[in-house]
């Protein structure tokens, strides 16, 4: 435990290190938490034991048994290697992902042996006093001993009301203080509160399936049933026919392949990896889709404060109103001296304004709800409250406010009139002041030392004098300009929402780099109709003296438009607004309320490390969507070609030929594509729109060539050895008709192979005649990918051990040359039916490419 500074009041006493061991000692210590990850025994089971693995094995199993031993070995060894693969890679994240637990467990401050310490939530026992200032999360049950605060409960009601604490009150673990401060003893533990559950529910290891992967658990369910389907037709054709054991079991393993587990798997993986690899950036992804979010944004909301700027605020000065500048600095000096709770602003006048204690008469800390704070002082305790409210006090006692002038103006009776002299002229140098960037805080008193706390429904007394003006200024982050302006290039709109004066935040937005400052104030957001405020939300990028329910509704409505919106924020105030975002971001820096509801926690507090995450989504992304592509392609054309030759009745494929067609189509390229793969946004169109164009045209295409090839290589078989005589008799053909089966299949495969290799290159196509499947993307790897796999696997048809290793017949010249000139010919047909955009017109479908 690592010491803190905070004022402990007298009536307040904590456990000594002996109380705490013998707590310990009675089991009422609180529990580490559960693990953040999965164990390495869930991660191996989640692998291996899957429906499709288990029939693989089974029918590899089978092979084996009855003589087949190297149909079994590629089947199962495919699989395996998947596994493999899939356990290692998952194995890492886990080990990144327990580390990065380690570093961002949420801290209290609890009084020990008579002092404050930070402490982890398992160092914690019953009868402990911890101490809560605004941001900090309550880890643990109990009730307040001093103190007053309101706490934000919204994660254990769903309730965004703010609610007040006092002594005596409950408080629950898994909630925040958003104002005040308090001390309060902690009185359950361990599974008896809800600490433990939300503080490892954060970080926790989720299958939250993004809606890529709800795509493919789609398909992989549809594919299923097709698969069971086929499956009861190999079965029922086997048994009237009498077929071998040995090939209808080969046909089963062939056909329980055409299942795209590993797609699903892969595409986990890729999220996981991700999540790791964006570290790297200082971004820690803290759900799985953010990945996936980070791709989609087109409108990131931030807030000015410890994004745009280093939330480090400096004194500028102080602009008397109605008495002497060291007058108003001896006011500020006590206001900072008694407040309870400082935020940055407190902070940074404390640092510049000693001042003295003073007896407290009440306090109302400053909510970004209301704007501003407010402290009764007074010299004597004994003073009668008649006498100070008649105005007889010393010139320093009273209700002293501090807060933005706008806010504060009601309260300070006809001086507070839009058309009196004196607010015009706080008006006018509010404005002089905001537009050079500068934070401006109105300081104002009334006589009366009666102030009562009542949230955000608190109100100060009318008649209020304005004392005078205090300016701060915020320190631009140097990478702010770089940033946002990478963001508008890639398309993403910002908008800054803010709490600050509207002039001061377009100021520096200005200073950012950012044309468009237009700029609303959140009093203005008030008197508007809902279409107004939609015009409004859609139109502007500055907005200022906003509140958190504001802030909230703005991302709502921008995500009613339709827009995918990311949100950045530090602040309890930020909460509301990060929870209904489409991708909540926080500040490591932050308070634990915000980084708790955070997808993405940028942990170097620099929102630079968001430009190559957001590179990096897209990257991961646009990889999945390639490998979707060749998947699908490859899976619904092997369907439609055994479902189609069934029903003509000949088996098209032997299973290791099958196997040869998926590791040069689908196996070798879709590791490197991933690899290879580009930032940028998406392409034109929803994600299944574009996998139904590219996919529908080859896949009918190639069923229909392939059907060809095969059964005329077949007939062609036939002529060669009986000359023209038809029909061709049982008789006639027996003597032959196995060997010719196997040619025709050698010729399919060499055909299905180069067709699956030509569909790399529409996937990325490298000039402007490739591209009709998709949009042209000039990157020459994957052409040179695929005539690399070209030139092995001719390698291969020349290789005689590598032929029997995937029972391929040596095909003679003829033979290779007309599954060369098919493929040609499917080449120029499908390139020429996709940018016709022929099966989209016939089926009335409008298809963005």
């Amino acid at each position: 435990m690592s010491a803190t500074s905070i004022q402990i009041p007298p009536t307040v006493r904590g456990l000594t290190t002996a109380d705490v061991t013998q707590k310990r000692a009675q089991g009422l210590g609180n529990p580490p938490p559960p693990p953040t990850s999965r164990t390495y025994l869930e991660i191996f089971r989640e692998n291996v034991f899957t429906f499709i693995n288990g029939v693989i094995f089974f029918l590899g199993v089978a092979l084996f048994l009855v003589g087949r031993p190297t149909d079994a070995l590629l089947s199962v060894g495919i699989i395996t290697l998947n596994v493999l693969v899939s356990v290692v890679q998952e194995i890492r994240a886990k080990r990144t992902l327990d580390h990065i637990a380690l570093l961002t467990r949420p801290q209290a401050t609890v009084i020990r042996d008579g002092a404050a310490r930070q402490a982890l939530p398992e160092e914690l026992v019953v009868g402990d006093v911890l101490y809560v200032a605004p941001g900090d999360q309550i880890v643990l049950d109990g009730s307040v001993i001093e103190g007053k605060m309101t706490v934000d409960e919204s994660q254990l009601t769903g309730e965004s009301n703010l609610i007040s604490k006092q002594a005596s009150d409950a408080v629950y673990s898994g909630s925040f203080c958003v104002n005040g401060s308090a001390f309060y003893v902690a009185e359950k533990v361990g599974s008896a509160s809800l600490a433990n559950q939300i503080t490892a529910g954060a970080r926790a290891f989720r299958r939250i399936l993004t809606p890529l992967q709800e795509q493919m658990a789609l398909v992989i369910r549809i594919m299923l049933l097709i698969v069971i389907y086929m499956e009861f037709l190999i079965a029922l054709n086997a048994a009237l026919k009498s077929l071998n054991l040995g090939d209808t079991l080969q046909q089963s393993t062939l056909i329980a392949g055409l299942v795209p587990n590993g797609l699903f798997l892969s595409i986990s993986i890729a999220y996981a990896l991700g999540a790791v690899r964006i570290l790297r950036f200082g971004v820690l992804v803290q759900q799985a889709n953010a990945i996936e979010s980070l791709s989609n944004v087109n409108i990131l909301c931030l807030d000015k404060t410890g994004t745009l700027t280093t939330n480090r605020l400096q004194f500028d000065a102080l602009h008397p109103l109605t008495i002497s500048e060291q007058e108003l600095a001896a006011i500020l000096g006590d206001m900072m001296a008694n407040a309870t709770t400082q935020n940055k602003t407190g902070q940074a006048l404390a640092e510049k304004f000693p001042g003295t204690k003073r007896v407290v008469g009440g306090e109302i800390p400053f909510s970004s709800a209301r704007k501003w704070s407010a402290i009764a002082l007074r010299s004597k305790e004994t003073e009668p409250a008649s006498a100070r409210s008649a105005g007889r006090a010393a010139p320093r006692d009273g209700i002293f406010a501090l807060g933005a002038p706008e806010m504060l103006q009601s309260f300070l009776g006809e001086r507070g009139d839009p058309e009196a002299p004196q607010w015009r002229k706080i008006a006018i140098e509010t404005r002089q002041l905001a537009e050079q960037g500068l934070r401006v805080l109105l300081i104002a008193h009334h006589p009366s030392t009666e102030l009562r706390d009542a949230g955000d429904e608190s109100v100060l007394p009318q008649g209020m004098t304005p004392l005078g003006l205090v300016s701060l200024r915020d320190e631009l982050r140097p990478e702010a300009r770089a940033t946002l302006q990478n963001f508008i290039a890639a398309g993403v709109t910002p908008k800054i929402i803010s709490g600050d004066n509207p002039e001061t935040v377009a100021a520096l937005a200005q200073q950012a780099g950012l044309k468009n400052t237009r700029a609303l104030s959140g009093v203005e957001l008030v008197s508007m109709t809902d279409a107004q405020f939609r015009d409004a939300a859609l139109t502007t990028t500055i907005f200022g003296r906003i509140t958190p329910q504001q802030k909230q509704k703005l991302v709502q409505t921008l995500r009613a438009e339709g827009h995918y919106v990311a949100m950045i924020g530090d602040g309890v105030n930020d909460v509301l607004s990060l929870k209904q975002a489409n991708l909540g971001i926080a500040m490591q820096s932050g308070t634990q309320a915000a980084r708790a509801v955070a997808d993405l926690v940028l942990m170097q507090d620099s929102f630079a490390a968001l430009a190559p995450a957001v590179s990096e989504g897209q990257r991961i992304v646009n990889g999945m969507q390639d490998i979707l592509k060749l998947f699908m392609t490859r899976i619904a054309t092997m369907a439609m070609v055994i479902l189609s030759a069934l029903v003509i009745g000949e088996f098209p494929l032997a299973l290791r030929q099958a196997s040869l067609v998926t590791l040069f189509s689908v196996g070798i390229p879709t590791v490197l594509l991933a690899l290879w793969a580009r930032p940028g946004a998406t392409g034109r169109g929803t994600l299944e729109r574009r996998l139904f164009h590219f996919v529908l045209t080859p896949v009918v295409v190639t069923t229909i060539f392939s059907l060809l090839l095969f059964y005329g290589t077949l007939v062609g078989e036939f002529v060669l050895r009986v000359g023209m005589v038809l029909p061709f008799s049982a008789e006639m053909i027996e003597p032959f008709f196995e060997d010719a089966v196997f040619t025709a299949q050698s010729t399919l495969t060499a055909f299905l192979a180069l067709v699956g290799l030509l569909t790399i290159i529409f996937v990325e196509p490298p000039t402007e005649w490739w591209a009709g499947g998709d949009d042209i993307s000039g990157d020459w790897k994957p052409t040179i990918l695929a005539i690399v796999l070209m030139i092995l696997f001719f390698a291969i048809l020349f290789f005689k051990p590598a032929r029997d290793l995937f029972a391929l017949r040596e095909l003679n010249g003829w033979e290779i040359g007309v599954a060369v000139l098919a493929a040609t010919a499917w080449l120029f047909l499908t390139r020429w039916l996709w940018r016709r955009r022929a099966f989209e017109r016939y089926l009335g479908i409008k298809v963005g490419a």
